[in-house]
């Protein structure tokens, strides 16, 4: 005669404490991934913020050389020669380190365009007078460049975004 082996489940006790294992796991797999997204969000809104400052620099750029466009005087090329240069700003140093002061440029339109820059409300974060450059090469075709600097707070450099225009 055949006997049946009959195995029994394991007893509950056994048991007790696996779900909660379970939740904990859980838990720590979704605090992990939270954690995740708050990094990319921050990365996210660094990126976000660098972007806008670039594109108000642009903005600055592009605002001072249609001022010296619209200004120039094209009489004749002595004319133009010295309307550009009464737009040069800072024209010594480099790296946003510039030399040569506002107080040099008594140009309404250039001091109007550094009090722009350098606004506290409405410029470019940590951007300083002595930090922007307009640079004119009557030998190189009329060549203006146009140099913005700025440093925000957690920024280890500074950055500069940099124009070229030719105006003939």
């Amino acid at each position: 005669m055949k006997t049946l082996i009959k195995h029994s489940p394991a007893p509950l006790h056994s048991q007790k404490g696996v779900m909660l294992l379970e939740a904990l796991i859980g838990i720590l797999i979704f605090s992990i991934g939270i954690l995740a997204m708050v990094g990319i969000q921050a990365a996210a809104f660094s990126a976000s913020a660098d972007a806008k400052n670039r594109a108000d620099a642009a903005a600055f750029a592009s605002e001072i050389i249609s001022q010296i466009w619209m200004s120039v005087d094209r009489t004749d090329d002595a004319s133009v020669i010295t309307s550009l240069n009464n737009f040069q700003l800072n024209t010594g140093g480099s790296d946003c380190e510039f030399t040569g002061g506002q107080a040099d440029n008594t140009n309404t339109a250039v001091t109007q365009w550094v009090s722009g820059v350098t606004d506290s409300g409405t410029g470019l974060l940590g951007a300083t007078a002595a930090m922007q450059q307009i640079a004119v090469s009557t030998a190189d075709l009329n060549r203006v460049t146009v140099t913005v600097c700025w440093q925000t707070p957690q920024d280890t450099v500074r950055r500069r975004h940099q124009v070229i225009s030719y105006v003939y």
